[in-house]
């Protein structure tokens, strides 16, 4: 059975991250994934968009994959269906991402499993920016 981080470890985690890479950022003001990346953008960390249909998202240019992200990425959140996100974590395998964190809802077990047989963090059904404000008041 797949249990997340502790809090403890979920804060740490966030205080060491500088970089986020964010697939399936939407560029529309009202979706949550944009409401997510706005909100990490003004706490101070880079965004990185990863969204095929898109050249750039809050001023970041996007990228199609994870992969063809040019710079080191901490965290890679995100925000497609569960049944998407093995293919995700294969393609930031190469980026060494310290987690890979799955947005609220999304829960994938052959996902989780990939992640850490590659000593990868994974965090699943939980909302970056609530366990954000929650852990850095």
């Amino acid at each position: 059975m797949f249990i997340n981080s502790a809090d403890n470890e979920l804060k740490t985690l966030l205080k060491q991250t500088r970089t986020i890479a964010i697939v399936g950022l939407s560029d529309k003001p009202e979706r949550d994934s944009h409401k997510v990346a706005k909100y990490l953008q003004d706490k101070g960390y880079k965004i990185i968009p990863v969204n095929p249909k898109l050249d750039a998202v809050l001023g970041e240019k996007a990228y199609r994959k994870v992969s063809e992200i040019p710079e080191q990425v901490d965290i890679i959140n995100v925000f497609r269906r569960s049944i998407d996100t093995p293919p995700v974590v294969e393609d930031s395998l190469s980026k060494k991402p310290q987690a890979i964190w799955l947005q609220l809802g999304i829960k994938n077990d052959a996902a989780a499993k990939l992640a850490k047989d590659n000593q990868i963090t994974i965090i699943m059904d939980r909302c970056l920016k609530i366990d954000h404000a929650k852990l850095l008041k």
